[in-house]
């Protein structure tokens, strides 16, 4: 009965010892995973280490004692392997310690001879070498007309955010929330989405340490992050009820945890944060396949969707995924892929010795919203370029659709030091460009920082020559310099605006920041027209409000109209 209390405890210490290592590894249970097998080789040596390590430290004991190892002896009357010693020079006295020990550890170790090469071929059987044109084939790239693809923006559509920006933004808004600051810090991974039109990234709250955790974690995180890239505008959303599932989680509460014990089987990325059109918050993990050998040739086939409040999931088939989701492909998988398609179109030899036709994505990337959805962009260069591109691509982060452009001009890098250049004098630093179609022209847009990062000014750099820059305090003025600088003044002339002048009460008015510059949306009473005026129109217009009656002149720009001058007749009675 000892005995078999004795066994009963060892298994159970196994089984103990290999559930804490899948709660903290969370390794996918499919065979098709690097990580389950790591696992299960893992788990076959707790069992061993748990069941027979105390017949090793008694061989190890025997041997440090002077006594020498005789070998393992299969008792005929027992049937029990054992170990035996030398009693004498040239006899072998009786067992020093008795166990049935052999056969486990022959199969423990045999099983894990055959994982490890079986790991290592599958390795090499998924080898680009032995593979070079399904890897090739794992991304497809279609020809593109830049004109008719990406829309020429107008200026107060243009993201001037980063994420360095963005971050500072959000840390400077949770600093006037004086109740959460002490309680709260930011994830820093603001995820870049097309939010009602509109360009943002997000970003969740998280607990500032573990014991803020102890204290919150019973009403969850209570709001996240939004920065919108045009406006810089940045709200700090509450919600009804807290984030009960998040990174910042502990135990099963935690998003990976969550995730792998609701889908035990399905492989996924990284998870990132978003928000649906009506300002959910979600976490979405995208679910991982692979397309060549056993592992490899990673591809995505869907999403797993988590509710941040409530936890409820669902996964989603690649062609069934909600279309307000942005990033359903990470940005690293894109380049591998790019970069895979680019080095292989003509085989893998090619791609070492000769080299023709090989291409690569420049170093770095940034984001493009167009129709609602965001693209990644990077150029497109020779691997025996350093200065300039063959092209640049666009890749769909939802649907993955790609399309290639050939326009040939500077690297991003070129463009950055050609911005810094037109103001050399005052050291600014260059943000990764932003691709723009500027007059039907490929264009990098480059934020211009001073040395505490805060954007200071503007750079339109030509794509095709990047030696034509137009800078300014504003994008307004940035790209009429650029514009000037490319001599589209005379053979594109601007429309004359009709200047208007009208009167009435306010009915409401509200101010904005765009671009470092103070700006006042109002409407008049019994009007849906929406009025903006700068700062600079007049020195009244902070001490404004609603029931004030005032006089002013305007031009219609887009879907508002711009106030060039504005009076104040009457006050508020």
């Amino acid at each position: 009965m000892k005995r078999i209390s004795s066994i009963a405890g060892r298994l159970l210490l196994s089984l103990v010892l290999m559930f804490v290592l899948f709660y903290t590894s969370l390794p996918a249970i499919n065979i098709k995973s690097r990580s389950f097998f790591v696992y299960v080789i893992t788990c076959i040596l707790i069992f061993l280490a748990v069941n027979f390590l105390g017949y090793v430290k008694d061989l190890i004991h025997a041997l440090g004692n002077g006594r020498r190892f005789g070998g393992i002896y299969r008792d005929p009357v027992t049937g029990q392997y054992v170990f035996r010693r030398f009693s004498g020079p040239d006899e072998i006295g009786e067992p020093s310690v008795r166990t049935s020990l052999g056969m486990p550890l022959k199969v423990g170790f045999s099983i894990i001879g055959i994982l490890i090469i079986f790991m290592v071929g599958a390795s090499i059987a998924g080898h680009r070498f032995f593979n070079a044109a399904r890897y090739r084939d794992l991304i497809t790239i279609t020809e593109g007309d830049f004109t008719t693809d990406v829309a020429e923006l107008s200026m107060s559509q243009i993201p001037v955010v980063d994420q360095d920006t963005a971050s500072r933004l959000g840390s400077r808004k949770l600093g006037e929330m004086t109740e959460l600051v002490s309680q709260f810090e930011i994830e820093p991974n603001y995820t870049q989405i097309n939010y009602k039109g509109s360009p943002y990234r997000v970003t969740p709250l998280t607990y500032a340490d573990p014991v803020k955790w102890l204290f919150n974690m019973s009403n969850g995180l209570p709001a996240y992050i939004t920065v919108d890239m045009v406006t810089q505008d940045t709200d700090l959303v509450w919600l009804d009820e807290g984030m009960r599932y998040s990174s910042g989680e502990y135990f099963f509460r935690n998003i990976y945890r969550y995730i792998r014990f609701r889908y035990p089987t399905r492989m996924f990325e990284t998870v990132s944060f978003e928000i649906d059109d009506d300002g959910v918050p979600y976490w979405v993990a995208p679910t991982i396949t692979y397309r060549i050998g056993w592992w490899d040739g990673k591809d995505i086939n869907g999403a797993i969707l988590v509710n941040a409040v409530t936890g409820e999931s669902r996964f989603y088939p690649r062609d069934q995924v909600p279309t307000w989701i942005d990033q359903l492909y990470t940005s690293e998988l894109i380049i591998e892929q790019l970069d895979d398609n680019g080095k292989f179109q003509n085989g893998y030899i090619n791609s070492i010795f000769g080299q023709r036709g090989v291409r690569r994505t420049t170093y770095g990337y940034n984001y493009l919203a167009s129709n609602d959805d965001v693209y990644l962009y990077t150029g497109m260069s020779s691997v025996t370029a350093d200065e300039s591109n063959i092209g640049f691509v666009l890749v769909n982060l939802r649907t993955k659709e790609t399309s290639f452009y050939t326009v040939p001009g500077a690297t991003e890098y070129s463009a950055m030091e050609s911005a810094k250049g037109q103001v050399q004098h005052l050291g600014y630093s260059a943000t990764f460009p932003l691709l723009l179609n500027i007059s039907d022209r490929p264009t990098y847009f480059v934020s211009l920082k001073d040395a505490a990062g805060l954007v200071k000014m503007y750079a339109f750099v030509d794509v095709r020559q990047y030696q034509i820059v137009g800078t300014g305090a504003t994008i307004d003025e940035a790209r009429k310099n650029y514009r000037q600088a490319l001599n589209l003044e005379d053979t594109e002339p601007e429309a004359p605006e009709q200047m208007i002048e009208l009167s009435g009460i306010i009915d409401a008015i509200e101010s904005v920041v765009i671009s470092g510059n103070t700006h006042y949306y109002f409407t008049l009473r019994d009007e849906d027209k929406v009025y903006v005026a700068s700062i600079s129109t007049s020195e009244r217009l902070p001490f404004m409000k609603a029931g004030d009656r005032v006089r002013f002149t305007c031009t219609e720009q887009d879907d508002v109209a711009v106030v060039e001058e504005i009076a104040l007749l009457s006050p508020a009675s």
